[in-house]
């Protein structure tokens, strides 16, 4: 029986780095935090009018402060779609007490989950797993983030960066178990995160050569997502798409948000705003 190309298997929504705080905004870098509520409104309205399974946001909700969460989730509140999230480096802006509340403010299942729709696997990563600032100081993960970021330092790696991190062992055996029974249940993988994993940039985890490669030799990956480097960014491995989707928070007026429909040949991206359309062929 021949496929039907011509209907989306699901659809939906994508918005990165909101980054909201209610602070003046940082002209040099054109980062206007408190204009994100109503970029956020702006994306959400666009969303109801469309038949979406989820909106994903990739991290960064908030640019700081825990009491932030409490003026953009709200706006959240208004979709008529379940709401997804992920972890960025800023989502942990906040006083230390809160360090490990943050998913749980979010109603995330944990960090790092997955779940499918039909014959789709979503894989949610949380790139700051190990980082210098997602844990406390005495926290055995602070250390080993620093012995990482020295070593990348002292290879003079351009994503040596303190707002960059990696994954936790565990996490990363986590990773490889799902991509292996996705690969078994003969699935296909979207894999999610805040921080690119490639092309090579400032912006890409600290392991992201050791992730890309992993991800890469499984033929049910199909795709990589994420934020973090509010520029955007595109490449692919293999016949395989990594997308880095711009930042909402950059520009006083300009919104940027996407609508992705997945086809059984084919993802499309429909960028809003600032972000940019394209067609991902999906081989085989």
């Amino acid at each position: 029986m021949q496929k039907d190309t011509e209907t989306p298997i699901l659809r939906f929504g994508i918005v990165a780095d909101p980054q909201y705080a209610d602070i003046a905004p940082h002209e040099a870098m054109n980062r206007h935090y408190g204009r994100s509520l109503a970029k956020l409104s702006e994306a959400v309205t666009v969303f109801n009018a469309k038949e979406l399974d989820f909106v994903m946001t990739l991290g960064d909700i908030i640019d700081r402060d825990w009491k932030s969460f409490d003026d953009i989730l709200p706006v959240y509140e208004t979709s008529r779609h379940k709401t997804l999230f992920l972890l960025g480096n800023h989502d942990f802006a906040v006083a230390p007490e809160y360090l490990g509340a943050v998913s749980e403010r979010l109603g995330m299942p944990g960090r790092y989950y997955d779940f499918a729709i039909g014959n789709w696997r979503f894989v949610v990563l949380d790139g700051s797993d190990v980082s210098t600032f997602s844990a406390p100081s005495d926290d055995p993960r602070t250390a080993l983030a620093t012995e990482r970021l020295s070593a990348l330092v002292a290879e003079g790696a351009i994503n040596a960066q303190t707002w960059n991190g990696s994954l936790s062992e565990a996490q990363f055996q986590w990773l490889t178990q799902v991509m292996e029974k996705a690969q078994a249940d003969g699935e296909a993988v979207l894999v999610l995160g805040h921080y690119p994993v490639f092309p090579p940039n400032s912006h890409n985890m600290w392991d992201s050569r050791r992730i890309t490669d992993l991800l890469t030799r499984f033929s049910c990956f199909r795709g990589y997502f994420c934020g973090h480097n509010h520029e955007g960014n595109f490449g692919e491995v293999a016949g395989r798409a990594f997308v880095t989707f711009k930042g909402m928070v950059d520009t006083p007026d300009d919104n940027t948000f996407a609508i992705v429909a997945i086809f059984p040949d084919r993802i499309e991206i429909e960028g809003f705003g600032r972000e940019e359309s394209r067609v991902l062929r999906i081989g085989g």
